[in-house]
């Protein structure tokens, strides 16, 4: 695994610990080759400035280095799933003109082919590996219960030696991290959901591997998923995501410094349409919110000087 701007040394001491380091020296990135990345976004609400930033790069990037480009759309939150969102991402995608190799191209190619639903036996067939390795045990704590034990968030395996029921429908499937390298809210991380749906790290680890992503490119609020997904795919076995190349790019922040998201109503693609805004004046707006005083009109542009967003 590479995670762009890590020097050979701290490489090596990654793949004997698993552990994600982060310090920016610049590798000859480059220079590599790279068969395929990706952009994933979740339909739970219209794209946004940030995703703007995170698809041009990987657009950028996978120009630079001759990767072709997957259109993932990351649907397993079906509570959360609108038409109207899905739409919203070819929209988008087609407006400011970001290509795509591979992929769905219409909302019923999505429905019928391309939807992760369709891969639900590549999940669970994952995580029966992960029960059978001895892996995993399962949690009876709900969300409400854990926030009010732990506030900050971090699960502390509370449930861990119980012998709790991995047959019971109505608890989480948890990794045993025991003696692993990673962050505090990382530990003892969820794969297997109460509701019986994969959960976020194990889906987004087993859809690469599937596709044969080779260079990731994500938000830097994400390391930590990095991380957890690394030592999830070493228990699996899927050495091509652990030698994969992980690139993490600054977060577009709004005016008093909080990460821009969906709930961003006047940073949404569709609102900044709706007001007149072009597709110059939007990838505009998103180089000047990361420091770029030249004109950016494209996505292309983004590819020029990448390096200054590690």
């Amino acid at each position: 695994m590479w995670d762009v701007g890590v020097s050979e040394s701290e490489q090596s001491v990654f793949q004997k610990r698993t552990v994600c380091p982060v310090k920016p020296v610049i590798l000859g990135f480059l220079m590599n080759r790279f068969k395929r990345t990706r952009i994933a976004p979740t339909p739970s609400g219209y794209l946004h400035l940030g995703n703007v930033l995170s698809f041009a790069l990987t657009a950028a990037l996978a120009k630079q280095t001759g990767a072709h480009v997957l259109l993932r759309i990351d649907d397993l939150d079906q509570a959360r799933v609108k038409q109207n969102y899905i739409d919203d991402i070819f929209e988008t995608l087609e407006f400011l003109k970001l290509p795509w190799d591979e992929g769905p191209r219409t909302y019923a190619d999505y429905k019928n082919t391309y939807s992760q639903i369709h891969r639900m036996q590549l999940y669970e067939d994952a995580l029966q590996q992960l029960r059978q390795q001895g892996h995993l045990f399962a949690c009876e704590c709900s969300r409400s219960v854990l926030f009010a034990r732990h506030p900050d968030g971090v699960y502390m395996g509370t449930c861990r030696d119980k012998g709790l029921s991995l047959d019971n429908p109505g608890y989480n499937w948890r990794i045993d991290t025991s003696g692993a390298t990673l962050p505090p809210n990382m530990q003892y991380f969820v794969v297997r959901k109460r509701d019986g749906f994969p959960a976020y790290q194990l889906a987004s680890v087993v859809d690469d591997v599937q596709s044969g992503v080779d260079l990731i490119v994500r938000g830097e609020d994400l390391r930590e998923s990095t991380q957890a997904q690394i030592y999830l795919a070493g228990l699996l076995g899927y050495d091509s995501f652990v030698s994969a190349t992980f690139y993490h790019h600054v977060l577009l922040k709004g005016a008093r410094g909080e990460k821009l998201s969906k709930s961003s109503g006047a940073t949404s693609i569709q609102y900044l349409r709706k007001q007149g805004q072009t597709a110059e004046d939007i990838y505009q707006k998103v180089g000047q919110l990361i420091g770029i005083s030249e004109v950016v009109s494209d996505w292309e542009q983004f590819g020029v000087n990448w390096r200054r967003y590690l």
